[in-house]
């Protein structure tokens, strides 16, 4: 007994990783979005971070190709490594086609429904069950034929779908050559009991990796996508929890990037049981909140896990009290693990900026206050276009890492800022 308890304890165990969606999912937030510029700095960041997947666009969208093929050069060039990038499509043959002939994409995730209220509630009963499947298929096999690296099948609305059905999709989907299923909990239906039954039917049955897709329509992405991921591992197969940067999605959002990351690493039923990715630096959550509340133009809640104004002010006598004795009184986990806790240096005196109207002269100033040096005047002038583009681009100020990128990668700057109607 003692030989089998040492080796049950040394069996590897299974992975929970991370697959943001902010730039696929994230800026189809109604009356928001996000500049080609600002998506390639998120992949930069999240690469950073650790986060293995960032479904970065969609193929199949013209004014998405420069920017989806730059950015697949920077993979190629090894600056944007080791994170995945992912195109998103829909599970029809057509944007398999569409996909590998404008995108030198080499991962997908194709996306089909699977409730009843689907078929006849956007399908309008012109698919049936036998249909959803076949294209799926359909849509796969071709995939694997184009030689993608990876491709996932997102069961839309699964949290709505019968059970049986999913498990035959998700059979199919496995033995048509799928690396992992997309479990879509597309209208924050679910909740953590109910997800956690579900899942762990559906990967016991079908013995594949599963992603969970959680919406936040009743608050409770988070929580249902921690849960759905315990199912998962519970289940002995790996677990991908899709997340967005401060939560950004369709309606109420999706499961926030940072608060997953500490629900996972904190939480009492998770902390040492269950395994995170080990690439996650937790300590770039602070920059990378910032840039995208930046990005959107959507301030961060005071209340924000982790990254709110007030997520470690204490206020209350008990509370300051407690906290000033020992942290850990009032607080899980300490704000420079995110990040926190540098200085801001906040210039009130003159300022030069570089925008859509700057000449040389200033653009020089900006740039030699970041210690960049170019080699001659010809260079220069080339990388002050390019950021006047930019800021047309954004209609923002660039940040400073925005700056640097175009001055160290002009010619994949060149590529962003250019769509094709």
């Amino acid at each position: 007994m003692r030989r089998i308890a040492a080796k049950t304890r040394n069996k590897p165990k299974n992975v929970i990783r991370l697959i943001d969606v902010t730039n696929r999912d994230g800026v189809q937030t109604s009356r928001l979005g996000l500049a080609k510029l600002e998506k390639t700095m998120l992949n930069l960041y999240l690469n950073e971070m650790g986060v293995y997947q960032s479904e970065f666009g969609f193929p199949v969208t013209r004014h998405e190709t420069n920017y989806l093929n730059a950015n697949l050069e920077l993979v190629k060039r090894g600056v944007m490594k080791p994170i995945v990038l992912s195109g998103w499509v829909r599970a029809i043959v057509k944007d398999v086609h569409a996909a590998t002939k404008l995108t030198k994409v080499e991962h997908l995730n194709l996306s089909i429904s699977t409730s009843e209220q689907m078929l006849y509630g956007k399908f309008k009963g012109k698919l049936t069950k036998d249909d959803i499947i076949n294209m799926m298929t359909d849509a796969l096999d071709l995939a694997r034929k184009k030689g993608l690296k990876t491709v996932g099948i997102n069961a839309e609305d699964a949290s709505r779908s019968d059970m049986d059905f999913l498990i035959k999709f998700a059979h199919e989907a496995k033995a048509h050559g799928a690396d992992r299923v997309r479990y879509c909990d597309t209208l924050g239906y679910d909740d953590p009991f109910t997800i956690y039954k579900r899942i762990r039917l559906l990967a016991s049955e079908a013995g594949i990796p599963i992603e969970l897709h959680c919406h936040n329509d009743l608050g409770m992405a988070v929580a249902v996508s921690v849960a759905g991921a315990k199912a998962a591992i519970d289940s002995g197969v790996d677990a991908y929890i899709n997340t967005t940067v401060n939560g950004m999605g369709e309606r109420a959002g999706n499961a926030d990037l940072v608060s997953t990351i500490l629900a996972v690493k904190f939480s009492s039923g998770f902390k040492d049981k269950y395994v995170l990715d080990e690439r996650i630096k937790l300590s770039y959550a602070w920059k990378i909140a910032r840039f995208a509340s930046y990005a959107f133009g959507i301030p961060i809640p005071v209340n924000q896990v982790a990254v709110g104004s007030n997520a470690f002010a204490h206020e209350s006598g008990i509370h300051a009290d407690g906290a000033i004795k020992d942290r850990r009184n009032y607080e899980l986990y300490d704000y420079e693990e995110l990040g926190r806790g540098e200085p801001e240096i906040i210039e009130t005196g003159r300022m030069i900026t570089a925008g859509e109207y700057s000449g040389i002269k200033g653009f020089r100033n900006v740039y030699d206050r970041l210690e960049i040096k170019f080699k001659n005047e010809k260079e220069a002038t080339k990388v002050l276009e390019l950021v006047r583009y930019a800021n047309v681009h954004t209609q923002k100020p660039l940040t400073h890492d925005e700056l640097r990128f175009i001055s160290k990668h002009p010619d994949i700057a060149k590529k962003i800022f250019s769509m094709q109607p």
